[in-house]
């Protein structure tokens, strides 16, 4: 039989490469901005929580905080610099200096600025593996649950158009199977700062999905006669 210990690895493992694939997920989507040089109605606010989100967990992982969580260093270290690739993407194909261009370029100034600080309050104010964790736990529950649920902009959108077109099908699988694993892997050894977020992203992935299941047949897959707006007309559009 399987020791908890060798048994948490072991799953730890299988949440690094399911992590990876939701972080790779986003390639697909990527492909068709670069291709048609337009963001189209794709969204970016998934993927600028989610760098913060990784900047998170990367603090909480480190042994200085945590000694028990090198897995959620590695690979939360490796969405960190997938998601700014992405992100990049959308700001180069974003319309001149549109509303789009402007929430990237303040909501990356303000997550840096916001990391920073995490980080002189984590090191210099708390002297203790314990309160660094308490303090960058109950972070990283915040941030992990905004992530998850920031594709809610994109259900709404789903909802009202009866299209799951810009609702990519895989992200929403492997973000499912993200948060199922890591809360199996936080619960062999409570970690209630790891079982209260994937939770709930589990639950997010289970929304998204029954969503596309429900969208799936009444939505067009075709290449639309006319471009699409410019993002920054979209976005100002669904804020009306």
């Amino acid at each position: 039989m399987v020791d908890p210990s060798t048994a948490r690895s072991i799953i730890g493992i299988i949440g690094n490469v399911i992590s990876f694939g939701l972080f790779l997920s986003p390639v697909p989507t990527m492909y068709q901005i670069v291709k048609n040089k337009s963001v189209q109605q794709f969204k970016v606010d998934p993927y600028i929580a989610t760098i913060l989100n990784c900047a998170m967990w990367v603090i909480y992982g480190l042994p200085q905080v945590n000694p028990d969580h090198i897995l959620v260093v590695t690979i939360n270290s490796v969405g960190l610099g997938l998601e700014i690739v992405y992100v990049g993407i959308f700001l180069f194909f974003s319309v001149g200096w549109c509303l789009t261009t402007k929430k990237i370029t303040f909501g990356l100034i303000s997550e840096a600025i916001f990391t920073l600080v995490v980080a002189i309050i984590t090191f210099y104010v708390f002297h203790t593996t314990k309160k660094r964790t308490i303090f960058m736990g109950a972070l990283c529950v915040a941030f992990n649950i905004i992530m998850y649920f920031s594709p809610l902009t994109v259900m709404k959108q789903v909802i009202t158009t009866k299209s799951v077109k810009y609702m990519p099908f895989w992200l929403s699988l492997t973000n499912f199977l993200n948060g199922a694993c890591w809360t199996a892997y936080a619960c062999i050894k409570f970690d209630p700062w790891m079982v209260i977020p994937n939770g709930l992203g589990a639950l997010s992935g289970v929304i998204q999905l029954v969503l596309y299941a429900i969208y799936y047949k009444s939505t067009d897959w075709g290449e639309p006669k006319n471009p699409p707006p410019p993002s920054s007309e979209v976005e100002l559009q669904e804020q009306a």
